[in-house]
């Protein structure tokens, strides 16, 4: 297994000591270990396309792993009142949906890697999650700016990639 790819795994097996943290309110331990998270996201791509290690685990995987942090955070996050409910709904729904997507396209050996506004959508919630924690003022309209972003970039994956595999929308 490549560092990238070690990044991914190791970015997965803390979200238990993530979600540990915030169920016990340690929120800067949380944020502490979020950022280091987020960060580990960073690099591991960035790894992977300097070095020319990008496998179709880090492909599947990486997009996966950010889904499940934000996605634990939030969900927490909502539970404790510290985060809007509908932003999270939203947002969790778009994810798991286009994980599915994605992996039912990987089935078909279809591998397709996250675009720029997916990109975008995902440093806003990073960006919120972080607020949130930190009960920085504006962190659940980061949240509602992140549920935009991750909508849009929603439709725009399913558009663009539908056309790219053939498959047409109505």
């Amino acid at each position: 297994m490549n560092i990238p790819n070690l990044l991914t795994s190791f970015r997965i097996a803390l979200i238990p000591l993530l979600v540990t943290l915030l169920y016990l309110n340690k929120y800067y331990l949380a944020s502490a270990l979020f950022t280091v998270l987020a960060i580990t996201d960073f690099f591991d791509g960035y790894l992977a396309r300097k070095n020319k290690e990008v496998t179709n685990f880090g492909k599947l995987m990486d997009p996966i792993a950010d889904k499940v942090l934000v996605i634990s955070a939030l969900i927490i996050l909502t539970e404790k009142g510290m985060a809007a409910s509908l932003p999270v709904v939203i947002i969790s729904v778009r994810e798991i949906f286009i994980s599915g997507w994605r992996a039912h396209l990987g089935a078909e050996g279809k591998i397709i890697a996250a675009g720029l506004s997916g990109k975008a959508k995902t440093v806003m919630q990073v960006l919120a999650v972080l607020m949130l924690m930190l009960e920085i003022p504006f962190g659940n309209l980061c949240l509602w700016i992140a549920m935009i972003l991750s909508v849009y970039s929603g439709v725009e994956y399913i558009h663009l990639h539908a056309k790219k595999f053939g498959m047409e929308l109505k």
